[in-house]
C-alpha cells in the first residue's frame, strides 16, 4: 500500500498516528502537497477530489477521506481504535467534531494564504473560528467524561490531531482559556510517544 501525505496535514496525522500505535507496517509514504486551486496531479490520479491522505491499493480503488482510511487501517491491524456499540457512537461522534474543527481551523489558513488579501472578509474567518470555539465550549463541558474514560480510541486521537493543528496554526487564538479540563487531557495525551512522532513540522 502506499500512502500520499503531507507531514504538515492534521487529518494525515490521524492516520500516523493509527499506524504508530498499531505497529502497521509495509505502507509506503509518498510526498505530496498542494492546494485547492493547485492540487497535487498525482493525487488527482487516486482520488477525484485531490486531498491526501490518499491510501493507494493494489488491485482496488484508492481510499480516501482520512476516516475511511482509518477505518479501514484499524480493521487491518486487528485493533479496536473503533469500539463496539454503544460507545462506537461516541467515538464516531467525536472524530466528526474533530474534523469539523480542522476543516474550519483550515479554512482559516486558507482565506490568509490563498485568497488575495483584496478579497480576504475577516467576518467569514471568525465564523470560522466561531465554530470551533463552541466545539472546544462542548468538548469542556459535556464531554470529559468519555475522554477521561476507557482506552484510547480514534475519536480521541482525532482530537488530539485537531488541538494539536491549532497551536501549529493558530496559536494566538490560545484555545486553551476557559477550558482547563480540555487542556489537561490534551496535555496528557500530547505526551505520548505516537502523538510526538507525529508533530506537524513546517
Amino acid at each position: 500500500m502506499k500512502l500520499f501525505y503531507s507531514p504538515t496535514s492534521p487529518y494525515v496525522r490521524k492516520v500516523m498516528v493509527l499506524i504508530t500505535e498499531t505497529g502497521l507496517s509495509g505502507i509506503d509514504l509518498t510526498p505530496a502537497s498542494g492546494t485547492p486551486v493547485a492540487p497535487d496531479s498525482g493525487v488527482i490520479a487516486r482520488n477525484p477530489l485531490g486531498k491526501i491522505p490518499a491510501l493507494e491499493r493494489e488491485g482496488a480503488p484508492t481510499l480516501y477521506d482520512s476516516r475511511v482510511i482509518c477505518q479501514f487501517l484499524n480493521a487491518q491491524a486487528g485493533a479496536r481504535l473503533y469500539p463496539e456499540a454503544p460507545r462506537l457512537w461516541e467515538t464516531l461522534t467525536l472524530e466528526a467534531t474533530a474534523d469539523g474543527i480542522l476543516d474550519a481551523a483550515l479554512l482559516m489558513v486558507y482565506e490568509t494564504r490563498i485568497r488575495p488579501e483584496d478579497c480576504r472578509h475577516a467576518p467569514w474567518v471568525e465564523g470560522q473560528w466561531s465554530k470551533i470555539a463552541r466545539a472546544l465550549d462542548d468538548l469542556e463541558n459535556r464531554w470529559m467524561d468519555y475522554l477521561t474514560a476507557g482506552p484510547l480510541d480514534m475519536g480521541k486521537i482525532a482530537l488530539g490531531c485537531a488541538l494539536g493543528y491549532l497551536d501549529f496554526r493558530h496559536a494566538g487564538r490560545h484555545w486553551r482559556m476557559g477550558r482547563p479540563l480540555l487542556a489537561a487531557w490534551e496535555a496528557e495525551l500530547a505526551a505520548r510517544p505516537s502523538m510526538q512522532a507525529t508533530l506537524p513540522k513546517g
